[in-house]
């Protein structure tokens, strides 16, 4: 690595696009990012959720990474043996629409290359293009340890993922059934149920007449997809509906189709839905299913692959669902039989896959039994084996679990898992661990299952086929379970609660201690983020133009437990401010003479040589320390951002530095560099890269030396010092308001004040050990302390703690001009007065307004009163006009 020790000096201002690059490529050469089992320290373990693939980096990974990153850069600081293990997901129905894609634009379908040599271009593809994001990742300064890349489709993987299918099928937890299940015929297979997304559109109700048997009236009922009436066998009304009771038993003609179908009575239709009369199609909806099942119904699937009617469905054959909807309701309506149709605002499942429609349909596919899963799983909840960050997401968490439905595992794609499974002569199933052999296939006419496996069933599996399994390696035995698991809440359901059954079933412990969920990242005012909006926004346009600290010191800084993240460039801007101001901060620390001779890591000056602004400094230090681990420690990486930013820009930078720059004393030297490198121990898991190229200049690092691989601030509490705190508190009160004063009076600098203290003995003792500082900070050219506002001249007051400030007015502004300012003032304040009385002194309003916004009216009006007194005496300190 080239040597940078004089870098930040020299640099005026802090250039990430040349840094960056630099240190992430050093860091990744020397091995800083690996680990191995048998390294010292209490093993911290996360795994990255594998992205698509397909993907690039977005600005909800962006999130995810810096979360995560911060979280094992922390654990490696304290000496744990922290290790972030990356990878993939092959991603079955997103990468094979890419490949696909590709040949649509070639003339070509997968159908034409057959599925070997397709097969052949999705890992050609994948060699060439995939694997992008992790690349991205990169540049976001993530350290995982990228010797122990997985993908959830290589050869290890693969074995974890058969081994796993031929494990629960042997335990009857794998079956093969004909049931209803979620068809997305864009994608051409099957979708388990989290798959699908729940979208409200604006539809019709269609009320349709089925004419009685008998040649009576018969029975209207109501749909909003009058296509599938074509697969209608019976028409449901609820028992204890007198409208229907003399129907129940009976029989109507099923209009288009011309055949008879039963009236049943069934406790779950909703009599006051429609008409309060339902037809049934089981075929098609999953209700009318289970409804079919109990009334023994038959089963007529109108619907092809594509979701077009077939030969069920009579004349209609061939038509697409919603042509066929059309027709169906014109020539009912030329038969007199569609009574009316409404407008209505309801729900439809649309396939997260391909946002198409989907079309529920009876087909024979693969399930998980998951009831047998999910009762451990609770119990690892409800006893804290697992939890949740925050924890109200618990709740919903258990509820799911303890209402699952056999999960669909098979899907009618070709790149994926293929299911282990072959049929011989007689349709008998085979399941094996390994390809049966050439003589095996031809004995038995053995036809392998062409369907391959849900892309969430090899992810399920990633706390631990990351570490080897099935394998019994040193990996697995230190490092599972993982410790914590880092994933938007949005996949609980679909993601966390699989790894958590399977883990349980398989290994016997939980695959993880903590779940901690983030939210989604939005923009400032709080909208999702969507191209038609046009508020994406890309996380690499932010780096190359901020630097990755100032990205992920926006996500971090706002980054609660399950809460969603708002983002703006502004904020962006702001973490580049932050980083400048850090590096200016370090070149001055830097540039004095003694510094070159102090060491950061060593001992502090006797306490009899450090001044009361020494103390103060490296009391905060010592106060943010602990509160900055307790953070780290507790995942709250937004509490630990926050205290560590108001420390090193308020504190250190922008009073401790100012104090000391008229020092010249070895004392002031060591604890500027002692602040300053653990200020940047504390800061490096959230800004690693300008922590890290200044941190290796301030301790003349070598290029085995690495802030990544230092230590964390250890616990100082000796160096508390609440005297030190209250004395540079006065002296901070004292220049801010005087400072404050100073631009309400636009003093320009050269002008000088001449101030009396008017405050207690224990207030006026603080202020005198810091009045030197106030002198030079505030532009005070006298300063004197009295228990009593002295009088005659005219002054202006400065509220202070436990008293004030009086300025002679003086040659200093002009008094007339300053008196017509107050009774401005004073004027405003009775305005904003008047305004709360009258507010308050409404009774509609007092009674019947939430409590908290009286309060917050009564508040005001108390402040008011109080800015009103002070004005008064402001103006009566001036005195009369002459």
């Amino acid at each position: 690595m080239t040597d940078t020790t004089e870098a930040p000096v020299r640099a005026k201002a802090y250039d990430p696009a040349e840094v960056e690059q630099r240190i992430y490529r050093w860091w990744e050469e020397s091995g800083f990012f690996h680990a191995e089992p048998d390294d010292p320290g209490d093993p911290f373990v996360i795994v990255m959720p594998p992205p698509n693939v397909t993907g690039s980096l977005h600005i909800g990974h962006a999130l995810t990474s810096a979360v995560e990153d911060a979280f094992v850069r922390y654990h490696r600081m304290i000496g744990d043996n922290a290790v972030w293990l990356p990878g993939m997901d092959h991603a079955g129905i997103a990468t094979q629409t890419v490949v696909e894609r590709q040949l649509a634009a070639e003339g070509l379908t997968r159908h034409d290359l057959g599925r070997e040599a397709f097969l052949e271009r999705v890992w050609a593809w994948k060699a060439e293009s995939g694997g992008q994001i992790l690349r991205q990742q990169r540049r976001l300064g993530a350290s995982c340890d990228w010797d122990r890349e997985a993908f959830t489709f290589d050869e290890q993987r693969s074995r974890a993922v058969r081994e796993v299918f031929c494990t629960l099928h042997e335990q009857g937890l794998i079956y093969r059934g004909n049931r209803l299940i979620n068809w997305d015929p864009v994608a051409g297979t099957a979708l388990s149920d989290i798959e699908v997304d729940h979208e409200t559109v604006q539809g019709e109700l269609a009320y349709l007449r089925y004419p009685a048997a008998d040649g009576s009236e018969g029975v209207v009922v109501a749909t909003t997809r009058p296509e599938t009436m074509l697969g209608d066998t019976a028409v449901a009304v609820h028992p204890d509906d007198d409208r229907y009771r003399h129907l129940v038993g009976r029989t109507v003609v099923l209009p288009l189709m011309d055949r008879e179908i039963p009236v049943v009575a069934d406790d779950h239709v909703d009599p006051a839905f429609g008409t309060g009369a339902v037809k049934i199609t089981p075929a098609h909806d999953p209700n009318d299913y289970e409804l079919g099942q109990r009334h023994g119904l038959p089963v007529v699937d109108v619907m092809t692959d594509a979701a077009r009617i077939n030969a069920n469905g009579g004349p209609y054959e061939g038509l697409d669902r919603y042509e066929a909807r059309a027709r169906v309701k014109a020539d009912l309506d030329a038969l007199g039989l569609l009574v009316r149709v409404e407008p209505i605002t309801h729900a439809v499942g649309v396939s997260s896959r391909s946002g198409v429609v989907l079309e529920p349909r009876l087909s024979d596919q693969w399930f998980v039994r998951m009831t047998p899963l999910a009762g451990p799983a609770v119990a690892a909840m409800r006893d804290g084996r697992t939890r949740f960050v925050p924890e109200r997401a618990t709740k919903p968490f258990v509820d799911w679990l303890e209402n699952l439905h056999d999960w669909c595992i098979s899907r009618q794609l070709w790149w994926g898992h293929r299911i282990p499974a072959w049929y011989d002569r007689d349709g008998e199933v085979h399941v094996y661990r390994e390809d049966p052999s050439p003589e095996l296939v031809e004995e038995l006419g053995l036809v392998q299952d062409p369907d391959v496996l849900d892309t969430w069933f090899s992810s399920q599996l990633w706390p631990f086929t990351t570490l080897g399994w099935p394998d019994d390696t040193p990996e697995l035995r230190a490092w599972y379970p993982n410790t914590v698991l880092e994933t938007g809440y949005d996949i609980n359901a679909i993601w966390v609660s699989k790894m958590l059954m399977i883990g349980l079933h398989l290994l016997g412990e939980v695959p993880f201690g903590v779940v901690w969920n983030h939210g989604l990242v939005r923009d400032q005012y709080g909208k999702k983020m969507s191209k038609s909006v046009g508020n994406v926004i890309d996380p690499l346009d932010f780096v190359d133009r901020y630097g990755a600290d100032a990205l992920r010191y926006a996500l971090l800084r706002a980054a609660n437990p399950g809460q969603d993240v708002p983002l703006a460039e502004e904020w962006v801007e702001g973490g580049r401010r932050f980083a400048n101001k850090l590096w200016n901060a370090a070149r001055f620390v830097l540039a004095r003479p003694g510094v070159a001779a102090a060491d950061p890591a060593g001992a502090l000056p006797d306490r009899a040589d450090l001044r009361v602004e020494d103390r103060w400094i490296l009391s905060r230090l010592e106060a943010t320390r602990a509160a900055a681990a307790a953070a780290y420690d507790a995942y709250d990486v937004a509490e630990a951002t926050q205290r560590i930013y108001a420390f090193i820009w308020d504190e250190y930078c922008d009073w401790y530095l100012e104090l000391t720059k008229l020092r010249d004393d070895e004392a002031a030297d060591r604890v500027l560099a002692h602040v300053l490198d653990r200020s940047l121990r504390l800061l490096h898991p959230i800004m690693p890269f300008v922590t890290e190229e200044l941190w290796r200049t301030l301790v003349r690092a070598d290029d085995r030396t690495a802030l990544i691989r230092a230590s964390f601030p250890a616990p100082a509490p000796e160096l508390r010092d609440e005297a030190a705190e209250a004395e540079v508190a006065a002296l901070q009160d004292a220049v801010t308001g005087l400072r404050r004063f100073r631009a309400t009076h636009r003093l320009a600098p050269a002008q000088r004040l001449r101030v009396v203290a008017v405050v207690g003995p224990e207030r006026r003792a603080a202020l005198a050990a810091g009045v030197e500082a106030v002198r030079r900070l505030a532009g005070v050219e006298e300063w004197t302390s009295a228990a009593t506002a002295p009088a005659g001249e005219p002054v202006g007051r400065v509220p202070i703690t436990g008293g004030e400030l009086l300025v002679a007015l003086a040659g200093l502004v002009d008094l007339d001009a300053e008196r017509a300012r107050l009774e401005a003032e004073v004027a405003r304040a009775d305005g904003e007065l008047e305004r709360a009385r009258r507010k308050l002194g409404n009774q509609g309003f007092v009674a019947k307004a939430a409590p908290a916004l009286v309060q917050a009216e009564r508040d005001k009006l108390e402040q008011w009163e109080a800015t009103r007194a002070q004005l008064a005496d402001q103006l009566a300190l001036l005195g009369t006009a002459g």
